[in-house]
């Protein structure tokens, strides 16, 4: 499509504003969806343009039970997501029997999460596990919650503890539950203390993590992207943006072109003073590879032509709009491996629900702390996958530390296929003389993804970009790499609430995002914190 195509197919009038969405992830998606339902935009007049051929972007899932399903990722969800559960309170289910908000809440009533499996040591399950934190080291957490970010600058949050701190049980779940390394950021950890006060008394059994029916792209993208093709929302799939051009005038700055490739081809969409536009910035799952059960995935770099290029490409001699270097340039701090198993033998399942204590769904993640990996898993509610058969099931994992030779097998985990991972796997769950027959009927999928962690590298002030950069008209940032005061990262409420900030504020909407919830300041939730770091009991 040129220039002079897209003026002549379905062009609006001069009164009528076309909408540009850069990305297809959850980001965009819920944008268009905030558009067409708070701000009255008609759905053809938003276009979203996908590097990829599917919708969704890092909340992925994919696959079949003879190929073996893939989950690059899932995310943790919970009550105090506003503006998520806000979202999708207007969105039918794939079914339209009822909403997704509601679906999700009345799924949660009936599976509640409580771990009596968080740490497996030595073949053995430990429930509720003591934080086993000094007194020193709360005074540097409660220091650190009070403390200003531009206090914390780019410190890690090694720079903060000492390196006792790194050996309690504390940091081993939490570092697992939300895949904070040493070397992370200190403002983003002090963010996670903050944001997440109201859970740290259930923490050792992961009380208050909820989750969908399905995996995230079945039970949230699908619904959401079903919801916009019915209003007529054009989804631009195998379309990379790779620049846009701005127009400086007197009362401020606007885009004036977005140029993309598709196909082998080069096209342009000129933008009009009376259109917008939303780039989603960077990418957390860019150059993933998948590997296969005797094969091992591979570390990519940044892409030519991808988000992280488009990001650096619109920074140039422009600070506004952050610096991408600070979170895309440090591969080696912000990868890790992750990897799906589909059986077709019970025994796993069976075995795991002896072991663990929990039905599939109820206990969350359980870690292996003898792991040198670092390897966690989750067994999930089946079936997983909206089409996954009845004698199928499925469970995902990762591990933090993936430089350094297996227990089991004497390799590092991102040199791994999946039959490596899962014979790792199976040694530290010490299922004997069942180990074989679920190797034999288990698919596991490796992924290795370069800058899963980016979002966390230690920044500060300015190198995140504010989602309306200042004296731009037509113009705001999305996604997981912008600024919003409060909320954290590597979140789909961070996503979300971004979308809904640059829709009510480039719009002039009178509906808002509905504040992020601050249990930190509420006396109740620091009692029960309280108790729970000093290992008393809630």
């Amino acid at each position: 499509m040129t220039d002079k195509d897209d003026s002549q197919t379905n062009a609006p009038s001069e009164t009528e504003p076309r909408f540009y969405l850069v990305g297809g992830g959850i980001a965009a998606m819920a944008a268009a969806a905030f558009m067409i339902r708070d701000g009255d935009v008609i759905g053809r007049n938003i276009t979203l343009f996908e590097k990829l051929d599917t919708p969704g972007g890092s909340l992925d899932g994919g696959g079949s039970a003879q190929d073996g399903y893939v989950l690059r990722g899932g995310r943790m969800f919970e009550s105090k997501y506003v503006c998520t559960l806000e979202l999708f309170a207007s969105i039918p289910t794939l079914d339209g029997k009822t909403t997704v908000t509601q679906e999700t809440l009345a799924w949660n009533e009936r599976m509640h999460t409580s771990s009596k499996s968080r740490l497996a040591r030595n073949g053995l399950r430990e429930t509720a596990p003591e934080f086993g934190l000094t007194e020193g080291d709360i005074l540097t957490i409660e220091r650190i919650a009070i403390e200003s970010e531009a206090a914390l600058g780019r410190t890690t949050i090694a720079d903060q503890f000492s390196e006792s701190f790194f050996q309690t049980q504390f940091w081993l779940m939490w570092c697992t539950t939300f895949a904070f390394q040493p070397w992370h950021s200190a403002a983003e950890f002090r963010r996670y203390i903050v944001r997440f006060a109201h859970m740290v008394a259930g923490f050792n059994r992961l009380e208050g993590i909820m989750r969908t029916v399905y995996n995230q792209y079945d039970s949230l993208v699908r619904p959401l992207h079903k919801w916009l093709v019915e209003h007529g929302v054009v989804f631009e799939q195998g379309a990379c943006v790779t620049d846009m051009h701005l127009r400086e005038q007197n009362n401020g700055k606007s885009v004036k072109r977005i140029l993309y490739e598709r196909n082998g081809g080069q096209s342009v969409v000129d933008v009009r003073s009376c259109d917008y536009v939303l780039v989603t910035l960077g990418s957390m799952t860019e150059a993933s590879s998948i590997g296969g059960m005797d094969q091992a995935p591979q570390l990519k770099s940044k892409a030519i032509k991808g988000a992280w290029a488009l990001w650096e490409t619109l920074a140039k001699g422009r600070p506004e709009f952050g610096h991408p270097q600070v979170f895309s340039n440090h591969i080696d701090a912000t990868k890790w491996v992750s990897f799906t198993t589909t059986l077709s033998d019970p025994v796993f399942l069976r075995r795991t629900v002896e072991f663990t204590g929990n039905v599939p769904g109820e206990g969350g993640l359980i870690t292996f702390p003898e792991s040198n990996w670092l390897m966690s898993i989750v067994v999930p509610f089946q079936p997983h996958f909206i089409d996954q058969p009845e004698e199928v099931s499925v469970f995902w994992g990762y591990g933090l530390h993936v430089d350094v030779p297996g227990n089991f097998v004497n390799i590092p985990m991102s040199a791994c296929t999946g039959r490596e991972i899962m014979t790792e796997l199976l040694g530290h769950l010490h299922f004997g003389s069942d180990s074989q027959a679920i190797l034999k009927s288990a698919i596991c999928i490796p992924c290795m993804m370069p800058f899963i962690t980016s979002q966390f590298m230690p920044r500060e002030e300015g190198d995140r970009p504010q989602v309306v950069p200042e004296g731009y008209k037509n113009l705001a940032f999305i996604g997981q790499y912008c600024e919003l005061p409060n909320d954290v990262v590597f979140t789909v409420e961070y996503s979300i609430r971004t979308a809904q900030c640059a829709v009510s504020s480039l719009l002039g909407l009178k509906r808002k995002p509905p504040k992020v919830y601050k249990g930190a300041t509420d006396p109740r939730v620091l009692f029960k914190a309280f108790k729970a770091l000093h290992d008393m009991g809630v």
